[in-house]
């Protein structure tokens, strides 16, 4: 691509059909806001300057898009495309071409956006055009005789014979920066909108003799905009059918492409098996043959080889170990790390704990702030009492350890290498290695004792 590209993205709309408090092009599609993706996609380019239009009350765009390497300029009045693109015209160089892009429209992929530059070069004119069933609200392209491209209509300022055109403009178009601004200085507002209207520079350059090559996206999805929540969710779908694509490509079987969701990014070994309703967000990456079972979920996860995670269970900023068991209804929480062999059964509950090799947890049971050694076996509802109300306290647990049934581990706390902590204990003080610890309170039977009765309503 050449390095000489400046790209303008118009994200000053009000978005009022999103019937919400949030700018419009703020609203996420899969791990990222639409403009974000707008952004990813015009970085790829390698362009000179990135510019943002915002429009009005659009502070909101700035405050929480300030990792965005782009240049922002403020359009106060909403008068139009072509005024919005003016204003950003004056960083341009005049030997830089210029793609207009939009804040609103996530999906169009790089090697589109090429051949629209590439346009643009050679003809001096690049136009992204589609052509649809129904193009009702989108601008028309009419063409000349010889199938030329002559103007652009808006569709509200279309006659009859005009709407019935299909082929449409995208908004999305490459000129060359010299003309493009000569072009804007002429712009009117004679329209039923009273806008200046970006598209009326399709006429100026064909009464200028410049031939406006036009691209076709390779896929409706890619230039599909987003004006309220239906067109949000539908787009959502798209994007989330493009990211079922890319892991099956990869070699991933996916039980139902339809019921995975990706919400960021994830890398994969061979013969991954996921089934429906997973999702994944952040970073994910999985080792060769992990299978995740039904309704899980996982963020910022490295799963290593031979993993198997069971249905329902969540697991989060963690590292899971080669050979692993998780689940069912597990939860791993945070800053955990799941040695080779670990497992961890059902409604257990992890959270900033480093787990052994071959060590158990498999029965309602919560471990935090926890070191637990190799070969561990830790018995059903067991808890770490590890918060004393102000601050967290550590539990270790040396190798080969057995903590029966029913046990708290009152930290800060030690369990030597090989201890048994004896069945409905409460551990206070270290239990030494090698020996059996537990706390019990004397059994007694009260003999004649009776339950309490309610008392008669009469």
């Amino acid at each position: 691509m050449t390095p000489l590209l400046s790209i303008i993205i118009l994200a000053a709309g009000q978005g009022t059909r999103m019937k919400s408090d949030l700018p419009k092009v703020l609203h996420e599609l899969g791990d990222r806001s639409l403009l974000e993706h707008v952004h990813d996609v015009a970085r790829e380019l390698g362009p000179r300057i990135i510019q943002v239009v915002y429009g009005h009350g659009g502070e909101q765009v700035r405050e929480r898009l300030t990792h965005l390497r782009v240049q922002w300029v403020e359009q106060a009045q909403q008068r139009g495309t072509g005024h919005a693109v003016e204003m950003a015209m004056p960083r341009v160089p005049d030997d830089d071409i210029v793609l207009v892009l939009y804040g609103d429209v996530p999906l169009v992929r790089r090697e589109t956006l090429s051949r629209l530059v590439q346009a643009a070069e050679q003809s001096g004119f690049g136009l992204l055009t589609a052509t649809l069933t129904d193009p009702t609200g989108y601008g028309r392209i009419v063409r000349d005789a010889r199938g030329k491209v002559a103007r652009i209509v808006e569709h509200k300022d279309a006659n009859t014979a005009e709407r019935a055109i299909a082929e449409i403009n995208t908004g999305m178009m490459a000129i060359p920066a010299r003309r493009l601004r000569a072009w804007l200085s002429r712009l009117e507002n004679n329209n039923s909108q009273g806008e200046f209207y970006l598209t009326d520079v399709v006429g100026m350059a064909v009464g200028e003799g410049v031939e406006v090559q036009t691209v076709a996206p390779a896929s409706l999805e890619e230039i599909m905009g987003v004006n309220n929540k239906q067109q949000l969710a539908e787009l959502e779908r798209a994007y989330q059918r493009l990211q079922a694509q890319q892991l099956m490509t990869q070699g991933v079987t996916l039980r139902d492409p339809a019921r995975c969701d990706v919400r960021g990014k994830v890398t994969v070994g061979r013969d991954v098996c996921i089934d429906i309703n997973v999702l994944l967000s952040g970073e994910v990456r999985l080792g060769n043959r992990v299978n995740i079972g039904p309704n899980c979920v996982l963020r910022d996860v490295v799963v290593g080889d031979d993993v198997t995670i069971l249905a329902n269970s969540v697991i989060e900023q963690s590292v899971i170990g080669n050979h692993c068991a998780i689940g069912p209804f597990a939860r791993i929480r945070p800053e955990t790390q799941l040695a080779d062999g670990a497992r961890i059964g059902n409604f257990v509950e992890i959270k900033k704990a480093q787990v052994g090799p071959g060590s158990k947890i498999n029965h309602l049971s919560y471990v935090g702030d926890t070191t637990v050694g190799a070969n561990v076996n830790i018995g059903a509802g067991t808890i770490t009492c590890n918060y004393d109300g102000a601050n967290k306290h550590q539990t270790i647990i040396g190798d080969d350890a057995f903590i029966g049934s029913g046990t708290q581990l009152v930290a800060p706390v030690e369990v030597g290498a090989g201890a048994t902590i004896g069945a409905g204990s409460t551990i206070c003080r270290d239990a030494p290695a090698g020996e059996l610890t537990l706390s019990r309170s004397p059994q007694k039977t009260v003999t004649g004792w009776k339950r309490p009765q309610k008392k008669s309503k009469h």
